[in-house]
């Protein structure tokens, strides 16, 4: 038996993940009869999402009906679920900020934080449309930053909200790198907070597996340093970066958290290709972020390809087998009651000791047709709480203090933070260059300077070091 839902998708024009999303909710019987809105601005990049979704369900002889909109609030009429992947931020203007900051002496962005005003103010958007159009529905946000955002949304607003992220399938990558191929047989928990999670617990077979950890890193590690290619820019669950952070803070990180680190490893290029594998250096490098657009590019050529030649088979492009991603899963638990256990972002209370209730942590959670309910896991070692969780709250809660209150000399901080700051106005010409982008119009609008804080725009007359 099945349950039609009514899905909106904003932001569905993603190269990535919108027909993932299909072809997840085509293979579940039991959501047939539904209807799948994507809504984007990108009319166009729409239309080929839409045009190809529909030829793949058919393909497959899957009930499911599509439309399109343009409109946001048009999308959100009377649905049961909005998944939310949209961003504001284009990966253009993503170079560009990174170009900027690169003539100021920070290498690849220097990992400063930077404000996300634009996302921010979007997902609070989407929110108050749904707390008007369609109050009781779920939102799955599955566009960055989850974290801050889902932190943001859940404390002002009345709608259910779910974020998700697939760092986590990390522990399969430890996995198969160890040699433990039967996945069913591994069972595993990584709390924490999205982008900062920490392998608590490893089992295979019902047997700690953490010693096999220990004994590929004593026989094996140092030629796979030496010797791996990475498949991918983001390959980097098994980096030499990532067991120096095992062993510097108790427990291995999983999936993105190894990229954010310390600062020794993100000085430079050199360090960056002795910490995380070639040819790339990681993620964030000048090497990977142009290769990592370019397959996008490829990937929406190949699909607008696709879309302009209907006696192609989809099936044969796209494959017929089901993601990891959670979306349709969780959607099909709800629903359908079909219990599962996922990893996701919600609000803490008390799932996680140490961490504030409000504040939205990644943990595992049963979810059925009662709703998602975290799982109470065990506390996170001291040394992480205190040197990794709970300094990133409170970055969190500086972030967000500045989107609420528009107050610019908190994100002025972020710069004096950040590693590679060495002078006040270096710290202080890349930040005011940054909010004077083209498309950060309306951030530099918000973020104002106090009256009395003309100071803080002043260079400092010091002898620039070298």
């Amino acid at each position: 038996m099945s349950t039609p839902i009514k899905l909106a998708v904003i932001g569905a024009g993603s190269a990535q993940f919108s027909l993932g999303l299909v072809k997840d909710i085509c293979l579940t019987e039991s959501l047939n009869g539904s209807l799948i809105t994507f809504m984007d601005i990108d009319a166009d990049r729409l239309d080929m999402i839409h045009r190809l979704g529909a030829r793949y369900a058919n393909e497959l002889g899957a009930d499911l009906r599509f439309e399109s909109v343009t409109d946001r609030q048009e999308a959100l009429q009377d649905v049961d679920f909005v998944i939310n992947t949209a961003s504001v931020n284009s990966h253009q203007k993503q170079r560009d900020a990174r170009e900027l900051m690169a003539k100021h002496g920070y290498y690849h962005g220097g990992r400063m934080r930077q404000s996300d005003y634009t996302n921010l103010d979007l997902m609070l958007g989407v929110t108050r449309d749904m707390e008007e159009i369609c109050p009781d529905a779920w939102l799955i946000q599955s566009g960055n930053p989850v974290y801050e955002g889902c932190t943001m949304m859940t404390r002002a607003s009345s709608i259910k909200v779910c974020g998700l992220c697939h760092g986590h399938y990390g522990v399969y990558q430890i996995a198969a790198t160890l040699g433990l191929t039967a996945e069913d047989e591994i069972t595993w928990q990584a709390p924490g907070l999205n982008h900062n999670i920490w392998l608590t617990h490893f089992y295979y077979k019902g047997e700690d597996a953490y010693p096999i950890l220990e004994k590929w890193i004593a026989e094996e590690g140092e030629r796979y340093w030496q010797t791996h290619t990475a498949s991918r820019t983001h390959d980097i669950q098994m980096s030499r970066g990532a067991i120096h952070m095992y062993r510097l803070f108790g427990l291995m990180p999983i999936g993105d958290t190894p990229r954010r680190g310390g600062w020794w490893y993100h000085t430079d290029i050199d360090a960056k290709m002795w910490w995380f594998p070639q040819p790339w250096g990681g993620p964030d490098t000048h090497l990977a972020r142009p290769y990592f657009v370019e397959n996008l590019e490829k990937r929406i050529a190949q699909m607008t390809e696709l879309t302009n030649d209907p006696s192609t088979s989809l099936i044969e492009a796209f494959g017929a087998e089901k993601t990891q991603e959670q979306q349709a899963p969780i959607i099909d638990s709800l629903v359908n009651d079909k219990q599962g256990q996922f990893q996701v972002n919600v609000p803490n209370r008390g799932a996680l000791a140490g961490v504030p209730d409000d504040v939205v942590v990644e943990v595992p959670a049963i979810i059925n047709k009662s709703g998602i309910q975290p799982l109470r896991v065990d506390p996170l070692p001291p040394k992480i709480l205190y040197t990794q969780i709970l300094p990133e709250v409170l970055e969190m809660e500086r972030d967000l203090l500045a989107f609420h209150t528009g107050d610019r000399s908190l994100l002025l901080l972020n710069a004096f933070d950040c590693d590679q700051t060495h002078s006040y106005n270096q710290a202080l010409t890349v930040f005011e260059g940054l909010m004077e982008m083209d498309g950060n119009e309306r951030a530099n609008e918000h973020y104002m300077w106090a009256p009395g804080q003309e100071m803080l725009r002043e260079p400092a007359p010091v002898k620039e070091l070298a």
